[in-house]
């Protein structure tokens, strides 16, 4: 065997290694799915999940500022008859109460309560709209967390850990399955309101893992992509061209440095980047919605318009084949001092408010979702960081709940019309601890329906084998239809 021989021999068994070992780190359980070696170079080509999904999409409502179920969804009549008593020790065994404002009298929600739908769930006055929808929801009532700040608590709850560095839960979505629409983002983040949400992009970044897998954050307004149209002055051919040559340059450098996921996320961008500015308009724009559509959403109302308007978007992301849409509630429009859903003084004006912003377009997206045949491929999230404490704080407001609260989810795979978990008489910590729903189970759950194991999705970091619940979570198979 001549050198040359020898040489392009162990050239290309040394591939078929490299590749045998990238293949480890797929979903599937060792194989490549990638249908050539073309699709090896693109980072989100389509991949297949480790068994069938229930859903190929998912909308993550988050509910920044973390609202008190205890004023929507968990109906406490125990805490009306012991309102403005001293929280009974026996309530308060097991748990450290070192939020921010220590332990105030036991404060009663002020809702008018009914139970709605085949479920009978119960559902405060705050929320008349997304009562209608109450066979479409299964609620977990017995949702824990670690940590008691707005930022620290976030990010756990997107990324699974208490500081920066951890992928969002969306990005290790884009990384075990790729893209389902190659002119479009897999991952999307939306917010309404002025500002970024709460601790900023750390909660959409893709950590260790390839920067191509981070979130792709729109704007709130009627243009949500900066910088997406072409200046008038350059024709298509003329940015062809310089796309091809900057193409030619990041290749290059791509292959000199072959670690630099930055670099090749970059590659990635701007050919994305091009094909968005024909879909991203199109899959934004509202114009050509119906006035009967853009009612369901809340559009025609002051308070609820900006959020309506990222829900309706969400559901056009989804339809287009977006695989993951991270909702974040803003400001509520008008508004100036009530800024998120963080109620340690005045719950009453703010609940009302922040409920009224999000009640009839999250109404509206469940039912449109099902009409149009999306709700089955789709499932959608209600969360918050944590919950609200059963005692008040400032006479009328409520102090942060690590210990017990509620979320919820719907859409296809779930069993609808049913709740897991209950908290305690008042409402301050999970009634059966065995049924406590941790962050890492719910994001197990999550990728469950996804078609993802989430012990097996994994991505090699620094020698060391991570997945997306670090070394916790499991799945809440009583959820699942």
């Amino acid at each position: 065997m001549s050198i040359n021989s020898r040489r392009d021999f162990l050239l290309k068994s040394g591939l078929g290694l490299g590749a045998g070992a990238v293949s480890g780190l797929l979903p599937g359980g060792g194989l490549l799915h990638a249908a050539s070696a073309a699709d090896l170079v693109d980072p989100l080509a389509p991949k297949q999940p480790h068994f069938p999904a229930k859903v190929k999409s998912v909308i993550w409502l988050h509910q920044n500022g973390a609202p008190s179920t205890l004023d929507l969804f968990d109906y406490k009549p125990a805490l009306v008859s012991l309102a403005g008593q001293e929280v009974p020790a026996s309530f308060l065994k097991g748990i450290k109460t070192s939020t921010q404002g220590g332990v105030g009298k036991l404060y009663a929600s002020k809702r008018t309560w009914k139970q709605h739908g085949e479920s009978a769930a119960w559902f405060s006055d705050l929320v008349p709209n997304i009562a209608t929808q109450a066979d479409k929801i299964a609620f977990i009532k017995s949702s824990v967390t670690v940590g008691a700040t707005h930022d620290i608590s976030i990010l756990k709850l997107n990324t699974g850990d208490l500081s920066p560095g951890r992928p969002s839960l969306g990005a290790w979505v884009s990384y075990a399955l790729g893209t389902a629409n190659p002119d479009l983002p897999p991952y999307v983040v939306l917010y309404n309101g002025k500002n970024e949400p709460s601790a900023g992009s750390v909660n959409w970044n893709s950590g260790f893992l390839p920067a191509v897998y981070q979130g792709t954050a729109f704007r709130p307004g009627p243009s949500p992509i900066l910088y997406l149209e072409r200046p008038e002055l350059r024709t298509a051919e003329q940015q062809r061209a310089s796309l091809n040559l900057l193409k030619r340059l990041n290749n290059d450098g791509a292959a000199r440095y072959s670690a630099d996921t930055e670099l090749k996320a970059r590659v990635r961008s701007y050919e994305l980047a091009d094909r968005m500015q024909v879909a991203a308009p199109e899959a934004v724009d509202l114009t050509k919605e119906s006035d009967a559509t853009k009612e369901l959403y809340g559009l025609n109302d002051e308070t609820s318009a900006s959020y309506g308007t990222t829900l309706l978007r969400a559901r056009r992301l989804v339809e287009r084949g977006v695989r993951f849409v991270q909702v974040v509630t803003g400001a509520p429009d008008g508004q100036t001092e009530i800024t998120s859903w963080d109620a340690h003084s005045d719950l009453e004006k703010n609940h009302a408010v922040n409920a009224k912003m999000i009640d009839k377009p999250i109404a509206g997206l469940l039912a449109d979702l099902q009409s149009r045949g999306l709700l089955e491929s789709t499932l959608v999230v209600w969360t918050s960081e944590f919950g609200r404490t059963s005692y008040g704080q400032s006479g009328n407001g409520r102090d942060h709940n690590p210990w017990g609260y509620t979320q919820w989810v719907a859409g296809g795979g779930i069993k609808a019309g049913t709740t897991y978990g209950a908290t305690d008489e008042i409402g301050l910590q999970v009634a059966d601890k065995d049924k406590a729903v941790d962050t890492y189970d719910l994001h197990a759950t999550v990728l469950q329906l996804l078609g993802l194991d989430h012990l097996k999705t994994t991505f090699l970091n620094n020698g060391r084998s991570e997945r997306p619940t670090v070394v916790y979570g499991k799945v809440i198979k009583e959820l699942l239809a």
